[in-house]
């Protein structure tokens, strides 16, 4: 893992988050067969990898961080985490094998299971790699979600 990093990554803002869930419905549509987000929630029951957490009248989604020092990568058995030479954090989902460490070790809850037909893995925010920007900080609508260079 490089020292120098030059990743570019989501950071939520809480005062301006509302709990609309634009940043959710965005991500599985975006992750979808369909690009549809009706299809995409009813019919191929995808999950968002981008989750609204809501204490109180405090909210702000929950995303992979791409940390410097990522447990998941640590914790992951079977290599299908990396870490890229920018630092951005990668699950392969065909090389999971579902053992779910990521998803106990990571401190942002970003890490997410899934059983789908006999098939277990985890999965996680990509930045929407095949689109070159992030859909939930597109949909976001009152600027709760910020895609900038690492701090």
């Amino acid at each position: 893992m490089s020292k120098k990093r030059k990743l570019m990554k989501v950071y939520p803002i809480e005062e301006n988050c509302i709990s609309c869930r634009y940043c959710e419905v965005a991500c599985t549509m975006v992750h979808s067969e369909s690009k549809d987000p009706v299809k995409a929630y009813k019919l191929e029951n995808l999950l968002p990898r981008a989750t609204v957490e809501v204490k109180e009248e405090v909210s702000l989604s929950l995303m992979c961080r791409h940390c410097k020092h990522p447990f998941c990568f640590d914790a992951c058995i079977s290599g299908a985490i990396t870490v890229d030479k920018s630092g951005k954090v990668k699950l392969d989902e065909e090389k999971c094998v579902g053992c779910w460490n990521c998803v106990l070790v990571c401190p942002f809850g970003a890490a997410h299971p899934i059983i789908k037909e006999e098939k277990r893995h985890s999965f996680k925010c990509d930045l929407c790699e095949d689109r070159g920007f992030p859909a939930c900080v597109e949909a976001c609508p009152n600027r709760a979600l910020i895609y900038d260079f690492e701090r």
